[in-house]
């Protein structure tokens, strides 16, 4: 015969509860691989559509303080001037690529994850300090995954840049040879080439990564049976304390229609198994179910009627159907109204000739 299973084994997918609450201890998927390919991606827009631009204004400011250096002042007060001056230059023409590339790593996250709050990760914990604990992570799944992508990574991005670069060896050692400036135009065209060819390659890393970033997140998240009745427990309530609480409720009904019977004009049966107690008095629209039971409730019903002297009405049919149709002080339905009026019709000729005599 198989062993039973381990209720502590984490063999359960987890919850919708038990995600949101690991997203706000902080544990979400992140891949490094994805916030990584954002920046190159943003680096390579960058150069592509503000590479001329910068270029452009840092060659003016450069030319100007070459071509006035006689006539510039360094003494003194005039040096920090002269920083300033040149440090709100290269400010004015580099703070728009910056901004586009910190925009680019903060889109590597949030399109790993909504933003998340929290200083959980950040509280001081001894694992953190613990040498076995760091002997764990050094040779853990995820320190191996890491080696063989920084591998795969070294190998592929070497292999494909040399042969990207190796038809270009003769233009860049001519560069020693040209003017200086031809070297811009070159290293920009040459930059662009391998940026797109680094892109390429890392966004597929990215997406490889990302996938078995979610996947063993998602095996860090399952749970256990016993994490599962728990969590049921808090969320649904206890069980046995539910089933508790429908006896009490189900007891204070039947306590409720046993009271309610000596106010029925007829109770109609089943000989053994259903009993309908119905009351109507003159006025009412129609017929009204003050207690419904089978079996030992029946029984019951039955009962508290002979004791009340409340007439017995024999009738199967429809007996069953009023239990399955009409609910405890509700009116009765509309396709019963004939079958019922003919029952409370018998009775009521029978009270009368009771009376009679």
């Amino acid at each position: 015969m198989a062993e039973e299973q381990d209720d502590t084994e984490k063999t359960e997918d987890p919850t919708q509860k038990r995600l949101e609450e690991a997203l706000k201890r902080g544990d979400v998927v992140k891949s490094q691989e994805v916030n990584t390919w954002f920046v190159i991606a943003g680096a390579a827009l960058v150069l592509t559509a503000f590479s001329s631009g910068m270029g452009t204004s840092l060659t003016a400011t450069m030319r100007g303080l070459i071509a006035n250096s006689y006539h510039i002042r360094v003494d003194g007060p005039a040096l920090p001037g002269l920083f300033q001056k040149i440090g709100l230059e290269l400010l004015a023409a580099l703070a728009v690529p910056f901004l586009l590339l910190m925009l680019a790593a903060l889109a590597g996250n949030l399109i790993q994850h909504k933003m998340v709050w929290s200083f959980e990760a950040l509280a001081p914990k001894l694992s953190k300090i613990s040498p076995l604990a760091g002997l764990k992570r050094l040779f853990s799944v995820q320190a191996l995954a890491n080696f063989a992508k920084g591998m795969v990574k070294l190998t592929v991005v070497g292999t494909v840049l040399t042969l990207l670069m190796w038809p270009e060896r003769e233009r860049i050692m001519a560069l020693t040879r040209s003017d200086v400036a031809a070297l811009l135009p070159l290293s920009q065209s040459l930059a662009l080439k391998l940026l797109g060819a680094v892109v390429a390659m890392l966004a597929v890393v990215a997406a490889a990564d990302y996938l078995f970033q979610y996947r063993r997140w998602y095996e860090r998240q399952k749970m256990s049976l016993r994490e599962l009745k728990e969590e049921f427990k808090q969320t649904e309530g206890d069980p046995t304390i539910k089933g508790k609480m429908k006896q009490m409720r189900t007891s204070r009904m039947r306590k409720r229609m046993i009271a309610a019977v000596p106010k029925a004009t007829v109770v109609i049966t089943n000989p053994t198994h259903y009993a309908i107690a119905l009351q109507y008095e003159r006025g009412m629209e129609a017929p009204v179910c003050l207690a419904k039971g089978v079996d030992a409730l029946a029984q019951k019903i039955r009962a508290v009627a002979a004791d009340h002297s409340i007439p017995l009405v024999e009738n199967p049919p429809l007996a069953r159907a009023l239990h399955a149709t009409v609910e405890v002080d509700q009116a009765i339905p509309p396709e019963h109204y004939k079958a019922v009026a003919e029952v409370i019709g018998y009775v009521l000729r029978l009270r009368r000739a009771v009376a009679r005599n």
